[in-house]
């Protein structure tokens, strides 16, 4: 069992009503972009825990998670009252293989996130692995409304430092936002329309995906890849598609 240590809160953004980012001064062990950890908190005599992806990139202190309150979701409401110099437990050892070590190479990198499900992005893209590998990253981030796009300053920073490496692109489901995209993710693949704005093909020969966020986003962009010859990478078969659900 990996060991769980007492981090320290220094500072709760509170987005929107339900949205919030943690930042924490905790000493644990090095990770790799893309992995995720163990938060709890003690509540009522139990150690209430959940696994959150790290948004803040390896070297990177204090520590950042992104988190949406759900419906009866013990922890993430209580970690939503969480003030500067509150305490909170980190499991020590990060784990997860949603990571570009599994990815094979390509020319272009598709990264495909809907809600919170955008942070093991976020860690990926302030390292250097990415930029040294793919000539084109392309980041797709789907919300439900535009309260929900956040991270506007990091996004413009990430434009800012590679230029024409670098697309970003925002899909809003319940409202017309302009400057977004009025739809889900998979219906965009599926009529071609996320490509045509990207000036950019999905192809076998070319890409690679890594798709993180709502199972159902994850289930459907998946099938409709698959049904344009895409597979599952796996160690033992390399493909094209990389998931990791994030709910």
């Amino acid at each position: 069992m990996a060991e769980w240590i007492q981090g320290t809160v220094s500072d709760n953004i509170h987005w929107t009503e339900n949205l919030y980012s943690l930042k924490i001064d905790a000493e644990v062990d090095n990770f790799t972009a893309g992995q995720f950890t163990s938060l709890a908190l003690d509540i009522d005599g139990e150690r209430i825990a959940r696994p959150y992806s790290f948004l803040s990139a390896p070297a990177q202190r204090p520590l950042e998670f992104f988190f949406y309150t759900a419906t009866g979701g013990v922890l993430s409401n209580a970690m939503l009252g969480l003030k500067p110099g509150d305490h909170i437990w980190l499991k020590k050892k990060a784990n997860g293989f949603f990571t570009l070590a599994e990815v094979p190479d390509s020319r272009d990198l598709w990264l495909f996130g809907t809600g919170t499900g955008i942070a093991p992005f976020f860690s990926i893209l302030k390292t250097e692995e990415p930029w040294r590998r793919f000539e084109k990253v392309i980041l797709v981030h789907g919300v439900r409304t535009a309260a929900d796009l956040r991270y506007h300053e990091l996004i413009g920073e990430i434009q800012q430092c590679r230029g024409d490496k670098f697309q970003f692109k925002a899909f809003v489901t319940r409202e017309d936002v302009p400057g977004t995209y009025h739809g889900r993710i998979p219906a965009a693949i599926a009529d071609g329309n996320l490509e045509n704005a990207c000036s950019t093909k999905l192809s076998i020969e070319d890409s690679q995906i890594m798709l993180c966020g709502n199972p159902d986003m994850v289930k459907d962009a998946v099938e409709i890849l698959k049904e344009r010859g895409f597979k599952k990478n796996r160690r033992r078969t390399p493909g094209q598609i990389t998931v990791e659900n994030y709910w």
